[in-house]
C-alpha cells in the first residue's frame, strides 16, 4: 500500500473518533497515529480537530528522534525543540505533545494504528475511585473479544514525556502479566489509547470501552456492577470462534 492510501485510513479512522455524537472527542481533544515504516510515522498536528483532520493537519514524525527522550529527562524546551526536529517536513505543523507515547506503542509488534480520545463515559470511570476494577475485569463477552481480557492502567502524568514513559511502564509490566501487549490504556483523569494492527480495531476497541464504561455506571446506578469470573474470561479469549470474530472484525 502506498503513503496516499495509508494516509486516507489514518484520516478515515480520525473523523470517526471525532464524530460528535459519538461523545469520543471534541474541539482539538485526542490525538492519532500510524506507523508508516520502521523509521516514521504519521501523528495528528498539534491543535487540530479529529472531526476534520485533512492531510495538512497530520506531520510525518522520526522514531528516532522522539524514542530517545524516554530515557531522559528533558526540559519543556528540549521537548519542544525534540518535536519540532522529528518532523521530516521542516514546513508542517508541530505534532502533537504526545506524539513520544505514539511513538513508543507504534514499535510494539503488530501495532500500526494508536487512536487517543477522550471518552465521556469513560472518564467518568476513570475520575472515580472503581478505574481499577473496571480495568482489571470484564463485564461482557464483546468486551472481551473487543477489548481484550484485561486493560493496563495508567495513574494520572503530565502530557508529553512523563506520560510517555509511564504508558511504557504499564505496558512492560501488563506485557510481563499477560504475555502480550494491552490492546487498549486508560488513563486516570484523562482518556483511552487503543492500539492495534488496523484502523477497525482501534475504532472497535474504542467504541466497545465506551459501551462498557457506560454499562458499568448503569449498574453501579443500580446497585453494583457484576463482572464476569475469570475462568468465563479465560474461556471466551480462548474460544477458536471468539478468534474468528476477532479476524472478521480487523482485530
Amino acid at each position: 500500500m502506498d503513503n496516499v492510501k495509508k494516509l486516507a485510513e489514518l484520516l478515515e479512522l480520525s473523523r470517526e473518533l471525532g464524530r460528535e455524537e459519538r461523545d469520543l472527542a471534541i474541539l482539538g481533544e485526542g490525538n492519532t497515529s500510524q506507523r508508516v515504516d520502521k523509521d516514521t510515522f504519521w501523528v495528528k498536528a498539534s491543535g487540530s480537530n479529529l472531526k476534520t483532520l485533512g492531510e495538512n493537519d497530520v506531520t510525518l514524525c522520526r522514531f528516532d528522534a522522539l524514542l530517545p527522550l524516554l530515557e531522559t529527562a528533558p526540559s519543556d524546551v528540549q521537548t519542544e525543540r525534540a518535536l519540532l526536529a522529528s518532523r521530516v517536513d521542516k514546513a508542517a505543523k508541530k505534532p502533537s505533545v504526545e506524539a513520544m507515547f505514539h511513538a513508543y506503542l507504534l514499535s510494539l509488534p503488530e501495532v500500526n494504528f494508536v487512536g487517543h480520545t477522550h471518552p465521556i463515559a469513560v472518564n467518568g470511570v476513570l475520575c472515580s475511585p472503581r478505574a481499577e476494577e473496571f480495568a482489571a475485569h470484564r463485564l461482557l463477552p464483546d468486551q472481551i473479544v473487543c477489548c481484550g481480557a484485561a486493560s493496563a492502567l495508567v495513574p494520572y502524568v503530565d502530557p508529553g514525556v512523563p506520560l510517555a514513559c509511564a504508558i511504557r511502564r504499564a505496558v512492560e509490566d501488563f506485557l510481563q502479566r499477560h504475555g502480550e501487549a494491552p490492546r487498549e490504556i486508560l488513563l486516570r483523569n484523562h482518556g483511552l489509547i487503543a492500539l492495534g494492527r488496523t484502523p477497525q480495531a482501534v475504532l472497535a476497541t474504542t467504541l466497545m470501552t465506551e459501551k462498557s464504561a457506560r454499562i458499568f455506571l448503569g449498574g453501579l446506578a443500580a446497585g453494583e456492577a457484576q463482572f464476569l469470573s475469570d475462568e468465563t474470561v479465560a474461556r471466551i479469549s480462548g474460544r477458536a470462534d471468539e478468534h474468528y470474530r476477532r479476524r472478521a472484525l480487523g482485530l
